[in-house]
């Protein structure tokens, strides 16, 4: 024993001479002399992770922040975004504060902000056929929204706005120094849209996105701030609790190992950054001769909802616009495609194929497009990615009135047979092809021909003996011959500031 006591002995007193040794020197070499911080971080391995990291007295900061006071489900991997269950028709508060630092965004201390809230599809495949979706939930509960504000309960929201084309947002103005709270109820649980097969089908998840924005030079609030969402599952009335509990229950009989790769349930759900939503807000003006501020017009648009019947009024409309554009090619970059769209009348789905290269929308099946764009506009897709030419199901042709020159009544037709005006000038004729034959596609494909914005058409008249104006209704169109010609005028609509159009 006394042996190996001693053995211990040499092996110890050796090892602390040999580090020793390895010490010694260390403070020479790595002087004051010699060592240099910069020198180390010149290193090519450090130049990259240098380049990224924010220097002192500019890390990013959120001038907001924005809590959902509902539980997360702890039935969520690490590093998973939280997931949040929501009872449908419950009121969920959200608190909206002010996350600025002393001196941060000096030109909204003082003044109203606004947010918009919207609840969108989580899963991609649902967002690309968003419009069709909501129009079926529609259809199935009419006079019902997605998404409300409770006011009774919210506190410090000024001029709340839903707009009834829009049910899934709404916005109201706030005080970012005052305390402000706005509660939501979300009407639409996850398994309406989901397709009934088996029953118990898995519900879809939804977001709740909140975008802020600040007023611009015109008092309009159109100066984007901040935006968060985060995931949530809806279920009927005490369904998210039954679920919650059932979470926690299966959590409980994991090992302890199973549960460290589990984030744990927190009381309250904080809205994540991320990208604002695409489409422009509506906007609130303040020098609006009414004291509550109101949509500039109905049909603007606080959500982006693909919409057949609409187009881009900054689309500039001409007649090569309407012709088929040459095939796309597989090597076609995203701005070729997005042109290529625009050129082929397929304007309201560039939002939804704007990451889309030429290879990317070749890829896609005739089934794909069809449950993306709905069965008309897929099927009308897919043959122009195969250079198969649709052909329209009504042409007319329109040409627009010019001031100096007039059209007497019986002359029309005279007119247009002979293709020129009182001047001597020839009329030019646009070709107008409708793939629905209902009104509210006359009015779209005359705003994107003759790039008048949409939203300002109030109504569309054919003048009719002794020249009444006849309103144009869906069984006018399909009462119109094919080819026929048209003259149009525009009139100011009385009361408001959009126009009316009358085919002559």
């Amino acid at each position: 024993m006394a042996w190996v006591l001693k053995m211990d002995e040499v092996i110890e007193s050796g090892l602390v001479h040999d580090f020793d040794a390895s010490l010694s020197g260390i403070g020479q070499e790595l002087g004051a002399g010699a060592y240099s911080m910069s020198d180390v971080l010149a290193l090519p391995i450090f130049k990259q992770e240098d380049s990224s990291l924010p220097l002192d007295g500019e890390t990013e900061h959120p001038p907001f922040q924005y809590v959902m006071c509902a539980a997360t489900s702890p039935a969520v991997k690490l590093h998973d975004e939280t997931l949040t269950y929501l009872n449908q028709g419950q009121s969920y508060e959200i608190r909206m504060l002010d996350n600025r630092k002393m001196g941060d965004m000096p030109e909204i201390s003082g003044k109203l902000v606004k947010s918009i809230i919207r609840v969108v599809f989580h899963d991609r495949r649902l967002q690309y056929t968003e419009h069709q979706q909501l129009e079926g939930w529609k259809w199935n509960r009419p006079g019902d929204r997605l998404l409300d504000l409770d006011i009774p309960m919210s506190v410090g929201i000024i001029d709340t706005r839903t707009n009834p084309s829009q049910l899934n947002a709404v916005e109201f103005l706030w005080d970012p120094a005052k305390r402000t709270s706005a509660f939501i109820q979300v009407h639409c649980i996850s398994t309406e849209f989901t397709p009934r097969k088996h029953g118990g089908e898995k519900g879809v998840p939804f977001r709740i996105q909140v975008d802020t924005f600040k007023q611009n030079e015109n008092g309009e609030y159109t100066d984007h701030l901040h935006s968060a969402s985060c995931q949530i599952k809806v279920f009927k009335p005490k369904g998210a609790d039954r679920k919650q509990k059932t979470d926690r229950e299966k959590m409980e009989k994991r090992t302890a190992h199973e549960k460290e790769k589990y984030q744990p349930s927190y009381d309250t759900t904080i809205l994540t950054e991320c990208s604002p939503w695409p489409d422009a807000p509506t906007a609130y003006v303040n020098n609006s001769p009414s004291p509550a501020p109101t949509f500039t017009s109905p049909q603007q648009s606080t959500c982006s909802v693909p919409d057949s019947n609409s187009s881009s009024p900054n689309h500039q409309g001409d007649g090569a616009s309407q012709a088929s554009g040459e095939q796309i090619q597989p090597s076609a970059t995203i701005q070729e495609t997005q042109q290529w769209l625009l050129k082929n009348r397929f304007s309201s789905y560039t939002r939804l194929f704007s990451n889309f290269s030429g290879a990317d929308l070749l890829k896609l099946t005739k089934e794909d497009l069809v449950q993306i764009c709905g069965a008309a506009d897929g099927i009308r897709l897919y043959n122009s990615l195969k250079s198969r030419s649709v052909r329209p199901r009504l042409t007319i042709y329109v040409c627009r009135e010019q001031p100096g020159s007039t059209v007497l009544q019986g002359q029309q037709q005279a007119a247009s047979s002979a293709s020129e005006n009182g001047s001597g000038a020839p009329y030019v004729y646009h070709a107008i092809y409708l793939e629905e034959m209902i009104a509210s596609e006359v009015a779209r494909k005359l705003a994107l021909v003759f790039n008048i914005p949409l939203h300002q058409i109030n109504q569309v008249y054919r003048q009719g003996p002794t020249g009444i104006h006849i309103l144009v209704s869906d069984q006018m169109v399909q009462n119109f011959q094919d080819e026929s010609c048209f003259l149009f005028s525009t009139v100011k609509a009385e009361n408001s500031d959009g126009i009316h159009i009358i085919l002559k």
